[in-house]
């Protein structure tokens, strides 16, 4: 773990590629530290009317990325929160930002192969759309993997259970905030 800066941590968020877990993990982390758990995606989605495919389809990636930048700087406002961010979200330094002001961050991680074999029968995502998905993963991961990396924790969940994952984020979270106490 590496919080550098002093915060106050009143969230967790976590990020990384589609398919590590981050929606199931959050949940399980909600549940048991009884805190919020909100989805960037699905919040996204529900104000916008349209699924994150007919975003991207219709008004680019770009439009989609703003709307990501919006919701980000509303959550300066949010406590006992667990944030599950879409894939991309953390490729906008800003988004970082802005979440490390009150967030404690994990990225999850998975290997390209693993995450493909969670994610190649889900016809909801649209940067997988793809002659070749397994090759866009990996490009995708290269790309983002500088950003991931700025987490203050960093998860390789590749041989553990999204509940041991859970459990890992939740011993840190604890760990970081006993220690700002």
């Amino acid at each position: 773990m590496r919080v550098t800066t002093a915060r106050e941590i009143k969230n967790i968020t976590l990020i990384g590629f589609m398919g590590t877990g981050k929606t199931t993990v959050g949940r399980l982390v909600a549940e048991q530290l009884k805190f919020e758990f909100l989805d960037t995606d699905a919040l996204i989605e529900e104000r916008s009317g349209k699924k994150i495919a007919d975003i991207f389809a219709q008004n680019g990636e770009l439009a989609f990325r703003e709307l990501e930048a919006q919701l980000v700087e509303e959550l300066n406002t949010r406590t006992k929160t667990i944030i599950s961010t879409g894939g991309g979200l953390p490729t906008n330094p800003a988004n970082l930002v802005s979440l490390k002001k009150h967030s404690l961050i994990f990225c999850l991680w998975l290997s390209p192969e693993k995450i493909f074999e969670r994610v190649k029968d889900q016809s909801h995502r649209p940067l997988l759309h793809d002659l070749d998905p397994l090759g866009k993963i990996r490009t995708l991961l290269a790309a983002r993997e500088k950003f991931y990396k700025q987490a203050d924790v960093l998860l390789n969940s590749d041989l553990r259970s999204a509940r041991e994952v859970a459990q890992q984020v939740i011993a840190q979270y604890h760990a970081a905030t006993k220690v700002r106490k």
